[in-house]
């Protein structure tokens, strides 16, 4: 069982900065992939990234390459998804996801999460 609890998200202008921050709590979390989808009004939740708990694996949506980062701290128990040059196109309510997954690999589709929060909301405006 994973409890996870998502902040960090808010209103700001395009091209600025966010860290959505993910605190995880649970027995064996180095046994789960950890990832971030977003979801926009009228359209499907969408993978954002994902990373293995010990960084070993990770992967990004490509709309998202260069500009977002997933990183962990092992001593807080939190994923963190650090938001750079942010378009008005990025906003959506994020949610936090984890996946049991103790032979590695990084599964790309909700379906294989189990555990997720209950999402924060990114606003970007123009």
């Amino acid at each position: 069982q994973v409890q996870l609890v998502e902040s960090g998200g808010g209103s700001v202008q395009a091209g600025d900065s966010l860290r959505l921050s993910c605190a995880a709590s649970g027995r064996d979390l180095r046994t789960y992939v950890m990832a971030w989808f977003r979801q926009a009004p009228g359209n499907k939740r969408e993978f954002v990234a994902a990373r293995t708990w010990d960084g070993g694996n990770m992967d990004y949506a490509d709309f998202v390459k260069g500009r977002f980062t997933i990183s962990r701290d092992d001593a807080k128990n939190t994923v963190y998804l650090e938001m750079n040059s942010l378009k008005p196109e990025d906003t959506a309510d994020y949610t936090c996801a984890a996946a049991l997954r103790p032979f590695g690999g990084i599964p790309l589709v909700q379906t294989e999460y189990g555990y997720w929060g209950q999402g924060t909301q990114v606003t970007v405006s123009s």
